[in-house]
């Protein structure tokens, strides 16, 4: 019903309610108690509707939406990949949802049982000795591993290194991290395939050098061949190597973080562990280290004890609290119910399915669309635009197309190593069919922007929201229906 497209507010009416309070119990004035200057000098006017307008409004809302439940995600565990349903059961369980974290241990120990549990199940697929669940979310986490590392320097009295090296490709969180942790951000330059280049990175190392931020595969989704002397040079020079869990996906199960020579890691849950990020959160980015590293860690910390009870100790050279007691504990228990939900010969599949599924994409679209790295690709691939530039097609163009035929667009102008950067990303848990109906799709946009390059232009057609000044929206917004009208 076009009705209920409106606004919320364009659907009021005076004089009707969903639900009405019952009448004041109590002899005394509350507002009177309210000083005069506290008070608002007009009505907050909220939208007067039935029961029945607010639920068509908002469900009629909900349906225009774009998930994962709904539909295949190109850009996958960047944005969040599938969340099994057993999993929000799982964060439901009424003994885990109704506690407090100011229980005292005795009160929860299943609790942190399971925050123990998880701690070393995530060592054990990173191969680092220790993690913190503590961090709020990727960037939180980012920069909880990179004050780990400057207070291992400290505690050392090496107090010169203060530069962190981070590739030219990196995420923009990386050198944002660096520079709130008080380190200053080296820049060491990339080869064409995305990867490091040594040969650049080693007149850079000296006893300034705190460590280096890596990814693996790289921001363009190809494995760094090169990390065991990256790792074994980075050692030499006093530093430390971290790594950015962004990119974890395709090596679970496969290749640890550990056992490349990292030190330092952080992992976002929503990534590689299947719980969901959308709608900017909530999130989490629990932070590993090497065992020479642990003493660092934030507080509060779980332990368990002889008798296999479990306390929360406030280690004494730890960093001190990054955050409110435990971090997002509901996100916790949905990873740890993917990870036993999987098993060990499950999570083993994790990897090479998603890597699987990526480069069955790219091979069947480089004919129409711009590879520029060829060789095999991890989780995710690049594509430079379209392979045909004359039709002046962009990378965004395409984008909002696929919005017609149903497809989320992909991650595009990043990374920023392309001019028309298509990045895309399945994951391990799309079918065939939906991978060759996403294939077929972007062929047949290749062959419109080809022989009707300004219908690709004018896309999308078809959705609620057409062209929108993106720009004059971000210095200009509009946050209230008021604002709206001011302007009409």
């Amino acid at each position: 019903m076009k009705h209920y497209d409106k606004l919320i507010f364009e659907l009021s009416r005076p004089g009707r309610k969903g639900y009405e309070l019952p009448a004041d119990r109590y002899e005394t004035d509350g507002l009177a108690e309210i000083p005069a200057d506290l008070m608002r000098k007009e009505d907050l006017g909220l939208p007067e509707v039935s029961e029945l307008d607010v639920v068509r409004h908002y469900t009629n809302l909900s349906n225009k939406n774009f998930g994962v439940d709904t539909g295949f995600y190109p850009l996958g565990s960047c944005t969040m990949k599938y969340n099994p349903k057993i999993n929000e059961e799982v964060a439901a369980m009424a003994d885990f949802a109704a506690i407090h974290p100011l229980q005292t241990p005795e009160t929860v120990q299943g609790a942190l049982e399971l925050y123990y549990n998880l701690q070393h199940a995530l060592s054990s697929l990173a191969g680092l000795a220790e993690f913190t669940l503590n961090p709020y979310a990727g960037a939180h986490g980012e920069l909880t591993g990179l004050m780990v590392m400057r207070r291992y320097h400290e505690s050392r009295g090496d107090s010169k290194r203060t530069k962190v090296i981070v590739p030219d490709s990196a995420h923009g969180t990386n050198p944002a991290s660096a520079m709130v942790a008080g380190l200053e951000v080296v820049e060491v330059k990339s080869k064409p395939n995305g990867s490091i280049d040594v040969e650049d990175l080693k007149p850079l190392l000296d006893d300034t050098i705190a460590g280096i931020m890596m990814t693996n595969p790289n921001t363009l989704g190809m494995f760094e061949t090169e990390i065991l002397e990256i790792a074994k040079l980075v050692h030499e020079a006093g530093g430390l190597l971290y790594y950015d869990g962004a990119n974890l996906n395709p090596m679970l199960g496969k290749v640890r973080p550990g056992d490349m020579g990292f030190d330092i890691m952080h992992i976002n849950l929503h990534k590689t562990f299947s719980t969901p990020h959308g709608g900017g959160g909530p999130g989490s980015g629990p932070v590993g280290v090497a065992e020479h590293l642990r003493e660092f860690l934030p507080n509060p910390r779980v332990r368990k004890e002889a008798d296999g009870r479990f306390s929360v100790d406030f280690g004494k050279d730890s960093l001190g609290s990054v955050s409110t007691f435990f971090g997002n504990f509901g996100v916790m228990m949905k990873a740890y119910a993917y990870i036993l939900t999987l098993g060990k010969e499950g999570i083993r599949n994790v990897g090479p399915m998603a890597t699987l599924n990526a480069n069955y994409i790219k091979e069947n679209l480089k004919d129409d669309y711009l590879l520029p790295i060829e060789g095999v690709c991890k989780h995710e691939f690049v594509f430079d635009g379209l392979k045909d530039k004359s039709t002046g097609v962009t990378t965004l163009n395409v984008a909002k197309r696929l919005l017609d035929y149903g497809f989320h667009a992909p991650t595009i102008y990043f990374p920023l190593l392309f001019h028309e950067s298509m990045m895309i990303e399945p994951t391990e848990t799309e079918s065939i069919e939906t991978l060759d109906e996403f294939i077929e799709v972007l062929h047949k946009v290749a062959k419109e922007a080809r022989e009707n390059p300004d219908a690709v232009k004018d896309a999308p057609l078809t959705t609620s929201v057409r062209h929108l000044d993106e720009t004059g929206a971000a210095k200009n917004p509009i946050l209230t229906y008021k604002s709206l009208k001011a302007q009409q």
